[in-house]
């Protein structure tokens, strides 16, 4: 889709809202250095009911159709089993242990995960500067998923925007905006604050669910944040931002002259840690309830050195 956006654009915001140096040379975790201690403990202030929201897609989910990155769905593979139990296969040789083991391969972003900030390039740097190089076959010398792996803790908002514009879903390729963020929060009542982790809802998840089709939502056309909200991310200040779509940004996008622009800006030049593929049926269902819309929210990547990214299976806890 074309609009008027040219890779000049991408190139000038970049450069407007970047956060190159803001905390050091040196830095490698990006917004999430806006989570303060103080931050974290406020967050664990919000626990008023003990209720616990999973915000895992189940990995049995066939979403990946090899649109982008030849990503495959995750293979589970059971390597002891009870049936083998039963048979007496454990039981040599002396002393036996009768047992079930399992394996799992799958790429890092097959499902619910965090993309890390070695995740996308703005041409052959990464955030902060560092030379995307510096991520080989061994893995990333620097900005690697590791870096995050004890931030992942803090203020969690949901701004459900499917359910501010009164629909199940947004339409496919429906840019969210600045003013749809923030009227959103308006109506839920709720202030978007420095340190923040804010998850986008549009439905477009529950839809596949619903029909049981997920033809197109690993890299096809869908609902998501305009280019525009760049500046939005910048001026919040938020520690991060996560949705319940494959890859966050409106496709198709709003430009013909490069691929997921929103991605260009907002992990290389912004550093911001973003979340994808999320589950958010019960959380969002709990808080129409309620109307509370913030929670203490956690959700630590793998310890993966030099990873590019990781899954996850995110909490929610009101």
């Amino acid at each position: 889709m074309k609009t008027g956006l040219t890779r000049q654009d991408i190139y000038d915001a970049a450069k407007k809202i970047s956060n190159w140096g803001r905390w050091g040379d040196e830095d490698q975790i990006g917004t999430l250095n806006n989570v303060t201690s103080a931050d974290i403990v406020g967050a664990a202030g919000l626990v008023r009911k003990g209720k616990v929201f999973s915000l895992g897609l189940s990995l049995k989910e066939p979403i990946q159709s090899g649109l982008f990155g030849g990503r495959w769905n995750p293979i589970h593979t059971m390597l002891a089993t009870g049936t083998d139990a039963a048979a007496g296969t454990q039981d040599e040789p002396l002393p036996y242990l009768r047992y079930a083991d399992d394996a799992i391969n799958m790429p890092c972003q097959a499902s619910t995960q965090w993309d890390a900030l070695c995740h996308v390039f703005l041409d052959d740097k990464m955030y902060n500067g560092y030379d995307a190089r510096l991520v080989d076959v061994k893995g990333a010398k620097k900005l690697g998923i590791e870096h995050v792996r004890d931030k992942m803790v803090g203020r969690g908002v949901l701004l459900d925007v499917a359910r501010f514009k009164g629909v199940p879903s947004l339409d496919d390729g429906y840019a969210v905006t600045c003013a749809d963020l923030d009227g959103c929060a308006e109506a839920q009542g709720v202030k978007i604050r420095k340190g923040d982790f804010v998850i986008l809802r549009t439905g477009h998840q529950e839809r596949c669910l619903s029909a049981g089709d997920w033809t197109g939502y690993a890299g096809g056309p869908a609902p998501g944040f305009a280019f525009e909200t760049c500046f939005w991310l910048k001026n919040k200040d938020i520690a991060a931002i996560c949705s319940d779509t494959w890859g966050c940004e409106v496709r198709p996008n709003e430009t013909s002259e490069a691929n997921q622009p929103w991605h260009w800006v907002v992990i290389p030049s912004i550093g911001i840690s973003m979340g994808e593929i999320f589950y958010l049926k019960e959380l969002a269902e709990d808080c129409a309830a309620d109307r509370v819309y913030e929670f203490f929210f956690t959700a630590p990547p793998l310890h993966l050195p030099g990873g590019a990214g990781s899954p996850i299976n995110p909490q929610a806890i009101k």
